[in-house]
């Protein structure tokens, strides 16, 4: 970034909302509009209020009435406005504006931005407490191509007015950090935050695109959402772009494998599949209303200590190299997991797990900080039309399979387990293949790790192959025979 276009003096250790738009307002270069929908101007209002907008704001606009904004920016097929498609599409028009407006030549110095936001605020009612998309488009060099930040946010304040002066400060924030923190995402994260408490408003999903990001993962930046404490759970593709959980859980059957994934094996993809046929023979599930879900928890990523940003890379390459949608939550009881998928469906729910996963759900030591207890946890867990697929375990001392029928939970809970077991909401993985029942992640990464033979076998086509390419999980990269 040019120090002359920019400059290179800090205001204060932690600029005021104030400082930050003056900041901006000062620098002759920066140039822009302001496109806000749903909650009136809060952003801008916030450079005018600085002085010295002037130079700043080319224009400011908030096509308020859905007919006057489909003339602007285009009907939206689904007749929905606060949606990223929406986002993206005021970005482009008023970017395109700009460009069309203003001679290059005559300003030669020029960076321009575009800011946009839709969003709904608390309804009347105060039954749903609203949520919107917002983004900006800017350069930071007047000769290079637009890079983008767009985030989701869900509003917690109770109060419209509130919710209003919340989105003002983060478009700031979010503005202030595309021109000065751009070099650095992972402070531009936590910098959203600056002067906003965390119990206000949950960040859930952020993409970053564009020359300035072009080395920037979208799902590493998840992980930040997560590890900063801006949301409980995050979405990804097999593309690596994260995904709003709002529309992708939507009124979806769905179905979750748990686990470290270090690496995926052919357990792991065993068990998705056969449980997935199971899945599918259930009353009320079809394929197109159903999603698949490889989910790994915080804690998970926090086993070996302190989170490894590396390693959580190589497992999810590996998963999207797949073709599977990935979550990271930070549920490490499954009860909260399913009470996460409630929030957007109804519908048809299959967790699959393991032995020693189900053994672990019925152990009372997880459910003490609850008032209720275990009986709390379970009736949060079951209450829902869900269903557990459970994965045999062989056990390689007594040479036995364990399965729902013969495995032991603490003597306490036996007859609860018994409940629920005849009761349908356990049921056993049919067709195992019995050739893989003897893999286990840590033994495959041990082998990789020991630079020993043998372990390619255990990984699911291709994978083995991803691995010594990209060299992961302290694999040896392959060296290309001549």
């Amino acid at each position: 970034m040019p120090d002359h276009i920019l400059g290179d003096k800090e205001f204060e250790a932690i600029p005021s909302i104030k400082n930050k738009a003056l900041r901006i307002n000062l620098n002759e270069n920066i140039y822009g509009t302001f496109a806000e929908i749903g909650a009136g101007q809060e952003t801008v209002r916030n450079f005018f209020r600085a002085g010295g907008a002037s130079g700043t704001i080319a224009k400011t606009i908030s096509a308020y009435d859905k007919d006057f904004s489909d003339a602007i920016y285009g009907v939206e097929e689904d007749g929905r406005y606060v949606t990223e498609s929406r986002l993206v599409k005021m970005l482009s028009h008023e970017i395109n504006l700009i460009e069309e407006r203003i001679d290059r030549k005559n300003h030669p110095d020029k960076m321009f931005f575009a800011y946009a936001n839709t969003v709904a605020t608390i309804d009347f009612a105060k039954k749903y407490l609203g949520h919107g998309w917002l983004g900006i488009k800017f350069q930071t060099h007047p000769k290079e191509d637009y890079s983008e930040i767009i985030i989701h946010i869900r509003f917690k304040e109770n109060e419209a007015l509130l919710q209003q002066q919340t989105l003002g400060i983060l478009g700031v924030n979010l503005i202030y950090g595309a021109f000065y923190k751009h070099d650095q995402p992972k402070k531009l994260l936590r910098y959203l935050y600056d002067h906003i408490d965390k119990d206000k408003i949950e960040i859930d999903t952020v993409n970053f695109s564009g020359p300035k990001f072009e080395n920037v993962d979208n799902r590493l930046m998840s992980l930040q959402l997560i590890k900063n404490g801006m949301t409980e759970a995050i979405v990804f593709g097999p593309d690596g772009n994260n995904i709003l959980p709002a529309r992708i859980f939507y009124k979806k059957n769905i179905l979750a494998l748990r686990g470290s994934f270090r690496p995926v094996t052919k357990v792991n993809i065993d068990m998705f599949e056969k449980s997935y046929e199971m899945f599918m023979k259930e009353n009320r599930v079809d394929e197109e209303r159903t999603l698949t879900i490889f989910e790994i928890t915080l804690s998970n990523l926090r086993a070996e200590g302190e989170i490894n940003e590396q390693d959580f890379m190589d497992r999810a390459r590996l998963l999207c190299s797949l073709g599977h949608t990935v979550m990271i939550s930070n549920f490490q009881e499954y009860y909260r997991l399913v009470e996460y998928f409630s929030n957007y469906t109804r519908a048809r729910m299959g967790l699959t797990m393991g032995v020693n996963n189900l053994i672990d759900i019925f152990d009372e030591k997880y459910y003490r900080h609850l008032s209720g207890g275990i009986l709390e946890a379970f009736g949060k867990l079951f209450f829902k039309d869900l269903k557990v697929y459970l994965y045999p375990m062989y056990n390689q001392e007594t040479k036995e399979f364990i399965n729902s029928e013969n495995l032991k939970v603490h003597p306490r809970m036996k007859e609860l387990y018994k409940f629920f077991k005849y009761n349908g909401k356990v049921v056993d993985i049919e067709n195992v293949n019995p050739d893989v029942l003897t893999i286990f992640s840590r033994d495959v990464l041990h082998k990789i790790e020991a630079g020993e033979v043998g372990w390619e076998e255990m990984l699911p086509s291709g994978v083995s192959e991803i691995i010594k390419e990209k060299a992961l999980f302290g694999c040896k990269k392959a060296v290309a025979k001549t």
